[in-house]
């Protein structure tokens, strides 16, 4: 990706790098688009539209998360994890394995959300920092 991000290669494409900026932006974006579907649709629309809507959602995110991933120089398969951990504990934890998810969880937010990405190209590509430059 270049200094600027596009959003369909952001959300579409897990392939490549993501500096921590365009990670942030494009996590709250999903996490507000699914907070505000929960609270606008009611139970019965929820259970019709939600198997259209969740995929999509898990799938960008998916992506965002693999990129980011990739910037650490960390395979894009631990997104799973990840996404597995948000899915079991949203939209409210409950009982001892939530405990165990919310670490996971909270693993995720420092090592991809705090930590800068590897220095130079890596086997998933260059920089998106020198790419910006």
């Amino acid at each position: 990706m270049n200094g600027r991000f596009g959003w369909s290669d952001l959300l579409l494409s897990a392939s490549g790098r993501l500096a921590r900026t365009p990670f942030w932006i494009a996590s709250a974006v999903l996490i507000g688009l699914a907070a505000i579907y929960e609270v606008s649709f009611g139970p019965t629309l929820h259970w019709l539209t939600g198997w259209f809507v969740y995929p999509a959602l898990l799938y960008m995110g998916a992506c965002v998360l693999s990129k980011r991933l990739h910037d650490r120089g960390r395979s894009g398969w631990w997104a799973a994890l990840v996404l597995f951990a948000l899915v079991a504990v949203w939209p409210t934890p409950h009982g001892f394995g939530a405990f165990v998810f919310v670490l996971i969880l909270a693993w995720a937010t420092i090592e991809l959300g705090v930590m800068q990405g590897e220095d130079g190209a890596n086997r998933f590509g260059p920089s998106p920092l020198a790419l910006a430059a």
